[in-house]
């Protein structure tokens, strides 16, 4: 298919000379006699290319260049002009002008523009369609009335600076909030860089976060940008920001407070304008009681605190993400969608989600995989999510007795441990009224251990209390 040029010039001769040219060289060619016409063609006909004079009655080059970046912002425009200053090529340039070439026209100049132009427009067309998969892939998805407040306060803190505090358990997608909250801001053509403090060692991340010079430590054989530097003018997300040390928590505190970094080996400071936002699923208020946690940081952190609900909360949503993780699945693997039946949706409703969203994505997943069938049903999700049912069994046991934990539907072994551990642990909690350290004590286990196993099953008073 040829591919289509637009050209926008007042001068007849210009537009002739132009189109015998183009059209001689392939490429389907339209002309327009005036600005006015020429955004009504692009409007219309959507080309590939526009060559555009500067100097033209009515309306000139520059403002329907101008006109143009709002229509199509990936469209290439070669600006072609008689009366060639600095001031005007660089203004066209800072208008979104990719070639400024001057009349009387070179052939070779012109085939040379249109052939790097269309490779331009073609790699931002690409740009554009991997940016929009993206912004699907991390898609908030849901209408329940716990995610429409999320929404509502991603609306009001996006088009500001405040520091945000995303708070939630392991699962509930508070990277797709931070997306969101970025995506929305005035820094969304700005890069978005992530940094996920729990997985980098204690002896990298400030390395990791505000970059090193050659020779400041051993293996620091070249220098290196830090994160936040990486991430000026736009967004930094760190995520599990409960698991920093105390002497990065000071760094970051002071990036914060001074908007500068120092990076390692260097006494030079930078300045960086940087928007950051924060997650944790860690209680951080807890951890500041426990002296793991500075308080003038979390206060610095939480200008705009997010909870962002699990999803035993917004369990209406399933439906909506099944669907939307079924759709992510087969376009990614070139597989025909498979339909969950009505059944199977209940299943998903009525299982217990300790990883939430991400173990509800990982199941969905899995069950398309292994299944051969068009319609996943309520056996085939029963079959790889086990269900927990507490029963109230005071009435059999005496009035002292506990309630007795009752796992069902469980797939495998490790699953019915899995799922009575749980049950166990909340039940010896509800005993200790929720004290950890004495119920640690009563189980024989350190704290430490006992605060993993609340995080590995999701357990929270204010759920299973």
């Amino acid at each position: 298919m040829k591919h289509k040029l637009l050209v926008i010039d007042d001068e007849m001769a210009i537009r002739d000379t132009m189109r015998m040219l183009l059209e001689y060289d392939g490429y389907e060619v339209s002309v327009a006699a005036s600005g006015q016409e020429g955004l009504a063609m692009v409007e219309k006909d959507s080309p590939d290319l526009v060559f555009l004079d500067v100097k033209m009655p009515g309306m000139d080059g520059l403002e329907v260049l101008s006109r143009l970046r709002g229509l199509n912002d990936a469209l290439p425009v070669v600006i072609v002009s008689a009366h060639g200053t600095t001031t005007t090529a660089l203004e066209a340039g800072r208008l979104g002008a990719f070639r400024f070439i001057e009349k009387p026209l070179s052939k070779d100049y012109v085939l040379d523009a249109v052939r790097e132009g269309l490779e331009l427009g073609s790699l931002r067309q690409e740009n554009r369609q991997l940016r929009s998969a993206l912004e699907t892939r991390h898609q908030v998805i849901g209408e329940s009335v716990g995610l429409r407040g999320i929404t509502d306060q991603v609306r009001r803190a996006a088009p500001t600076n405040a520091t945000v505090l995303i708070l939630g358990e392991s699962g509930v997608g508070k990277e797709l909030i931070a997306r969101a909250i970025h995506r929305n801001s005035l820094r969304a053509k700005e890069r978005f860089v992530q940094v996920n403090c729990a997985a980098i060692p204690e002896e990298l991340i400030e390395s990791e976060l505000f970059g090193h010079e050659r020779g400041a430590f051993t293996g620091a054989t070249d220098k290196q940008t830090g994160k936040f530097e990486q991430a000026d003018r736009g967004t930094i997300f760190l995520d599990e920001v409960g698991d920093m040390s105390p002497k990065t928590q000071a760094k970051v505190l002071r990036v914060l407070q001074e908007g500068e970094v120092e990076r390692l080996g260097s006494a030079r400071t930078i300045k960086v304008d940087v928007r950051v936002i924060a997650a944790t699923n860690k209680d951080l208020e807890e951890e500041i009681a426990e002296g793991r946690f500075r308080d003038d940081l979390y206060f610095r952190l939480s200008v705009i605190p997010i909870k962002a609900p699990p999803l035993r909360e917004r369990l209406e949503d399933i439906p909506a993400l099944v669907q939307h993780f079924v759709a992510q699945f087969s376009r990614e693997n070139n597989r025909r969608p498979a339909r969950f039946s009505q059944q199977s949706i209940e299943a998903l409703k009525q299982a217990r989600w300790r990883g939430n969203i991400r173990e509800l994505k990982n199941v969905v997943e899995r069950l398309l995989i292994m299944s051969d069938r068009d319609v996943i049903d309520g056996d085939d999700v029963r079959a790889v999510v086990p269900t927990v049912v507490r029963t109230d069994a005071s009435a059999s046991l005496g009035s002292g007795s506990a309630a007795s934990p009752v796992v069902t539907g469980a797939a495998t072994l490790r699953a019915f441990k899995e799922a009575s551990e749980r049950a166990w642990l909340v039940d010896k909690l509800r005993e200790h009224g929720w004290n950890i350290s004495k119920t640690a004590e009563e189980i024989d286990t350190p704290r430490s251990n006992l605060y993993k196993k609340l995080e590995q099953y999701g357990i929270r008073q204010e759920v299973d209390g």
